[in-house]
């Protein structure tokens, strides 16, 4: 009977009433009403216009019932192929082989998140390969997320502000223009979208007009403001204040100089040097030194060398204590202390007691070059064991430095001023520059922090001590 009853619905020869009471001979428990409203609708739908619309006739017809629809594949067999061709490519096409993502690169091994600063192209924007798309500040550099491939900036998965971890996506690429032309379409759509007629716009407020005598009341007398008193502080308008987030780098130094103040106990001791040698000795090779090294003699070079002379007087100074232990350190890692317009970032020249002076100047101005263009690197920023701030290249005239953690000591370089100084009985100007060293007072003494900055003075003013070792 059921063969004969998928016979009559095939054909279409079978109305709605005579399958409600096939079906109702068949299974008592299945409501004719139901059956019968239903099934003149799904038989409309047995022409061959997909497979979903038979599947949902076989389960009206037959639900729960295991029987074999070998009808069913003659229907399906008698769809045009074309059809079910046309439904399988849509269902697993994808266009997901043009779009790339720009994603997170790794930022160092102490660094394990970052903020993302800033975006350097928009959305529709052409990018080669390997191009800064965008900036991520850490606490210590700023490092560039570069394009994967050549194509255009489709859009921008993360905002400006949020924290970003090594491998996360902020920016899908399309390798062709084709990527970026829904959401142009979408831009022109709403653009052409017309407004709403302004005289529906108008009338809202005529309405308010017209009510507005009825609700009105008399408005109660205001009282005056309260005077101020002499005592109270008349506070500025916000309008004149700004409030600007801190960046990660200006957070860094921030949390590592407080704690380097709890942590160390900190003294500095001072002393003053007369420039007068050093300077005549970069005014007789200046030249010839740029003939052959290609780089300027400056001061910094003879301030390293005088510090790694100290140093290796002072062994002490290069040490630093961990837990109960103290590490000596029998390298000299030289910190160079650099201003940028982002922070204070603290370069490091690596076994500066194995440089000459040339070697010194190119490593440093290297160094510094990178760190203005916020190009330098984790590694070159790592370690060092004692550091020099330069503070004279500002005016400085005298400063108390702060370590640097985890170091024990900090060098502080002043400016450079004509002062009366006593020199064989006479009083004549001297270049006098004033130096500082602040010390962990846990670790050295009084006496090793003033022998190390008297050597630094006796070397600077008299260099020949360097080729002689006195």
């Amino acid at each position: 009977m059921l063969s004969a009853l998928r016979r009559k619905v095939t054909i279409g020869g079978s109305s709605a009433s005579v399958l409600g009471k096939s079906l109702q001979a068949i299974r008592p428990g299945v409501s004719t009403s139901r059956v019968s409203a239903n099934a003149g609708k799904e038989i409309l739908l047995l022409q061959p216009r997909g497979i979903d619309h038979v599947r949902n006739f076989s389960h009206l017809i037959l639900p729960g019932c295991s029987v074999g629809l070998t009808k069913t594949r003659d229907v399906i067999s008698s769809i045009p192929s074309e059809t079910i061709l046309q439904k399988s490519r849509r269902a697993f096409s994808s266009e997901d082989g043009d779009l790339v993502d720009a994603v997170v690169p790794f930022m160092g091994e102490s660094i394990s998140d970052g903020t993302l600063a800033t975006f350097l192209k928009k959305p529709g924007d052409l990018v080669a390969a390997d191009e800064p798309i965008a900036q991520i500040e850490t606490d210590k550099v700023t490092i560039d997320v570069v394009s994967p491939q050549a194509g255009v900036l489709q859009e921008y998965v993360a905002k400006e502000g949020d924290t970003v971890e090594p491998g996360t996506k902020i920016a899908i690429i399309s390798k062709s223009a084709e990527g970026v032309a829904p959401a142009e379409k979408k831009s022109e759509k709403a653009a052409t979208k017309p407004s709403p007629p302004a005289e529906t716009v108008e009338e809202k407020p005529k309405a308010k007009a017209e009510a507005s005598p009825a609700v009105e009341k008399p408005k109660p007398p205001s009282t005056p403001p309260p005077k101020r008193t002499a005592t109270e502080p008349v506070l500025p308008p916000k309008e004149r204040e700004r409030r600007v987030p801190m960046t990660r780098l200006r957070k860094r130094v921030a949390t590592r100089l407080k704690d380097s103040q709890n942590t160390f106990a900190m003294l500095t001791t001072f002393n003053e040097v007369d420039m007068t040698n050093l300077m005549k000795l970069r005014s007789d090779y200046k030249d010839a030194f740029v003939e052959k090294h290609g780089v300027k003699l400056g001061f910094m070079s003879g301030f390293v060398k005088a510090a790694v002379s100290a140093l290796q007087h002072q062994p002490i100074v290069n040490a630093v204590i961990d837990g109960d232990d103290i590490i000596y350190r029998d390298y000299i890692d030289i910190s160079i202390a650099v201003g940028t317009p982002k922070g204070l970032v603290v370069p490091v020249v690596r076994d500066a007691d194995k440089m000459n002076f040339a070697e010194i100047e190119k490593t440093i101005n290297g160094l510094a070059k990178k760190a203005t263009e916020g190009t330098i690197s984790i590694d070159e920023m790592a370690g060092g064991s004692f550091t020099i701030s330069n503070g004279g290249v500002y005016g400085s005239l005298l400063s108390t430095p702060i370590i640097n953690p985890p170091q024990s000591a900090i060098l502080g370089m002043h400016s450079i001023v004509s002062r009366p100084m006593v020199v064989g009985g006479n009083v004549v100007p001297r270049p006098m520059m004033y130096i500082a060293l602040t010390y962990d007072h846990r670790l050295i003494d009084g006496r090793e922090a003033v022998f190390f900055l008297r050597r630094i003075k006796d070397v600077v003013e008299d260099p020949r001590r360097l080729l002689l070792d006195v």
